[in-house]
């Protein structure tokens, strides 16, 4: 069965990839456009969106993917601090007339605006769909709970993506970034919601 996932991020895919212990299909494999706007005012409706987006593409492609699920995600980082910003706007933090940042320049800009505040409370949220059909689907949503690192000297790690090297584990003593794959996998707000969409997909498959 093949199992298409609403993302570009090749990161992201090998993520799930090793969560779910399966290979996924991703748009650009196979030379398909997909950037939908994303227009709901939560994690939970912009993954939702993002799944019905590439079902809808690639049914209008191929009449037999019909019965391919579609998982899409939405995730970002909540600052208590900024109460709960970047949240959605994760990706798009900083932009200016729709040119993105990159993101050491996206925590550089996090870290500026939080200065010395002593609350350095946030977490990642990931909300992930298993889309089967329009009326038939299946939502974990998960977190990973940190703290922003002081300034951007206490930023470690070469691993992971986005906001992964500003978000210290105290729990684990390490930044995100600084996580093994493995660990992520353990951890991690994708990686705890996808164990919960891997149940279900065995038991759709069976």
């Amino acid at each position: 069965m093949d199992i298409w996932f609403a993302t570009n991020n090749a990161h992201k895919k090998a993520e799930l990839e090793a969560v779910l212990n399966t290979s996924l299909k991703i748009p650009s494999d196979y030379g398909i456009e997909f950037d939908p706007e994303e227009t709901g005012k939560t994690f939970l409706e912009n993954a939702l969106l993002k799944a019905r987006e590439l079902k809808k593409i690639i049914e209008s492609k191929d009449k037999s993917a019909s019965g391919s699920p579609v998982i899409a995600d939405d995730s970002g980082l909540c600052v208590d601090a900024l109460g709960g910003r970047p949240g959605i706007f994760s990706a798009r933090y900083g932009s200016v007339n729709g040119k993105k940042l990159s993101s050491s320049e996206r925590n550089n800009l996090l870290l500026d605006e939080l200065k010395d505040n002593p609350l350095r409370s946030a977490r990642f949220v990931c909300s992930m769909a298993l889309l089967l059909d329009d009326d038939r689907f299946f939502i974990a949503q998960e977190t990973f709970e940190g703290e922003i690192v002081k300034s951007i000297e206490f930023a470690k790690g070469e691993g992971g993506f986005g906001y992964d090297p500003v978000l210290y584990i105290p729990q684990l003593k390490r930044t995100v970034a600084q996580l093994s794959a493995e660990e992520k996998n353990i951890y991690s707000h994708r990686g705890k919601a996808g164990k919960h969409i891997a149940a279900l997909l065995e038991n759709i498959i069976k």
